[in-house]
């Protein structure tokens, strides 16, 4: 497999057999396919995947993975038993067979020996824990956002794979999407004229805590391993509701609206338009309905609600003293002044990830920066992190991205990390 380079590749044991073969003067029959002919990816050139955690996004990004024939899904692990079980009926049916197998635990899967990759869709409490266990055990790793829980583990996120030098990718898709790319692109390149604002749309600015909820009766362990669901998170009883949340523990606690779930996507491509992908603002405060950010290079941040043109979820506006360019999920492009958009041919509507999983796979066998990468991740959650810290204290703070703290403020500070169940402390 990729990247296993100690492990007898299955082309070199076809090579030998065949060789043996020869002097045996024993005929050979071997498939094409498993020779890379016919157009067929030979199995020693594709990327074998697990996946973990294959609910409802996790089952889009699973037919991402499908889709592309260099990729081979062999495994799947999910606490939730109807999960496990849709998830390989379906990779069973792609491939013909009864291969895959299914895990609740998933340090049992990450110590496949024969897995390259892995995709990580769990709930968003268990990312980073994930992500770190996986490339300690030597896996790749493309991760659902939000990233991290908070700057502590963004900060261990960008580490880890420095350490390892695994490919990271975060599932912050819309970097490989040719609208945000192009208008993107405008704001890199100088087309705007000097950069001075950055508009991103946060899908909400209000805080709350996922809770303690009145305890139902705990399922069999086949069915929905609550244990494993809470994972790093802090204890609590068992829920259905919580069980089926979406925006169980996001980060620090904090759950439901504040700026880890579109802002993990907006504020991440105004990090990219701001060459920022090595640091954060410096300054956060809530105004009137929204929260306003400034980098240390003076280009100021907006997280706003309204005032969007109609283009769709996950807006994005870039300003600079010589024009202005806004984007979102529908795939058009608005700007002024309108010879900016000259040129601009490709328009795709959503938001897939089928680009972003094709620019993951590419990394893995390059080694390669993916354009999400785990120090892209760390920057654009810690601005997060950040903003929902300012928004829950609700007045301005200051942070500093040389020592990734927040300047004279212990209450801000103290929000930096949280304390991990064991055993899932890294």
């Amino acid at each position: 497999m990729i990247g296993k380079e100690t492990r007898l590749s299955r082309r070199r044991l076809l090579t030998t057999a065949a060789k043996a073969s020869a002097l045996l003067a024993i005929p050979q029959f071997i498939p094409s396919s498993a020779l890379g002919k016919d157009g067929a990816i030979a199995p020693s050139e594709r990327i074998s995947v697990g996946a973990i955690g294959i609910g409802n996004r996790g089952s889009y990004d699973l037919t991402c993975f499908l889709g592309e024939a260099d990729a081979q899904v062999m495994a799947v692990c999910d606490v939730r038993g109807v999960n496990r079980d849709r998830a390989k009926k379906v990779i069973d049916a792609k491939y013909g067979n009864t291969d895959c197998k299914t895990y609740i635990d998933l340090r049992e899967i990450l110590a496949r020996e024969d897995l390259d990759a892995v995709l990580i869709a769990t709930g968003p409490n268990w990312h980073c824990t994930a992500s770190c266990l996986a490339a300690n055990a030597g896996k790749d790793v493309y991760s659902e956002k939000p990233s991290t829980k908070n700057i502590a583990q963004s900060l261990m996120l960008k580490e880890v794979f420095a350490r390892t030098a695994r490919v990271f990718q975060a599932g912050t898709q819309r970097r490989s999407l040719p609208n945000f790319i192009f208008s993107i692109d405008l704001a890199r390149r100088g087309k705007l004229g000097k950069l001075h604002t950055l508009h991103a749309h946060p899908g909400g600015l209000g805080c709350s805590m996922s809770g303690w909820l009145a305890p139902d009766p705990e399922p069999a362990r086949e069915e929905a391993d609550w244990d494993q669901y809470l994972g790093p998170a802090a204890w609590r009883p068992f829920n259905k509701s919580l069980l089926n949340g979406f925006n169980f523990e996001k980060g620090g606690g904090l759950t439901g609206g504040g700026c880890l779930e579109w802002g993990s996507h907006c504020v991440d491509l105004c990090q990219w338009a701001n060459d920022a992908d090595s640091t954060a603002p410096i300054e956060y405060e809530p105004v009137n309905g929204q929260l306003h950010a400034v980098y240390a290079n003076g280009v100021k941040l907006i997280l706003r609600n309204d005032g969007w043109l109609p283009l769709g979820s996950c807006p994005v506006k870039f300003e600079g003293d010589a024009g202005w360019v806004e984007t979102a999920d529908d795939g058009d492009v608005k700007g002024e002044p309108a010879s900016l958009l000259a040129g601009r041919r490709v328009k795709i509507g959503g938001y897939p990830a089928n680009f972003h999983v094709r620019n993951f796979l590419d990394c893995v066998k390059s080694r390669g920066k993916t354009r999400a990468n785990a120090e892209a991740a760390c920057w654009a959650h810690i601005a997060c992190h950040a903003a929902n810290i300012a928004l829950f204290l609700q007045r301005k703070v200051k942070f500093d991205p040389a020592k990734c703290e927040f300047i004279a403020d212990a209450e801000a500070n103290r929000m930096r990390s949280e304390a991990l169940r064991e055993p899932w402390r890294l």
